[in-house]
C-alpha cells in the first residue's frame, strides 16, 4: 500500500506539473506565435489536457474511488497533446510534450493499480 500512496502522490505532482506546463505553453508560448500553434484542434486540445489533468489531481487528492476513471482520461487526452505538440515543433513544444508523455504514463500507471492487486 505503501508503494501505491508514492505512485499516486508521484501522479498527482506529475498532473499538476504537466497542467501548469500546457497552461504556460498555450497562454505564453502559442498565442504569441500565431499560425499553427493557435489552430483550433491544438488550442481545444490544451485546453482539455490543462482541465483533465487539474481534475485528475483533484480525484486522486481526495481519494475518489473513481479517480481510475479520470486517470484513463487523463492518460488518452495528454497523450494526443503531445502528439499535437510535437507535430507543431519547436523547442518549447517539445519540452511541452515530454512532460505529456511523462504525466500519460504516470495517469496509466495508477489506473493499473487497482486492477494489479
Amino acid at each position: 500500500m505503501q508503494n501505491n500512496q508514492g505512485s499516486l502522490k508521484s501522479c498527482i505532482e506529475l498532473c499538476w506539473t504537466c497542467r501548469n506546463e500546457c497552461n504556460e505553453t498555450l497562454f505564453n508560448h502559442c498565442l504569441e506565435e500565431g499560425g499553427k500553434h493557435v489552430a483550433p484542434e491544438h488550442v481545444r486540445l490544451m485546453s482539455d489536457c490543462i482541465q483533465i489533468c487539474q481534475t485528475a489531481a483533484d480525484f486522486m487528492t481526495r481519494q475518489s474511488p473513481m479517480h481510475e476513471a479520470t486517470c484513463a482520461a487523463c492518460a488518452d487526452i495528454c497523450e494526443a497533446c503531445a502528439k499535437s505538440c510535437e507535430a507543431i515543433g519547436g523547442e518549447q513544444m517539445k519540452r511541452c510534450a515530454d512532460v505529456c508523455r511523462k504525466c500519460s504514463k504516470s495517469c496509466r500507471d495508477v489506473g493499473q493499480m487497482k486492477k494489479a492487486a
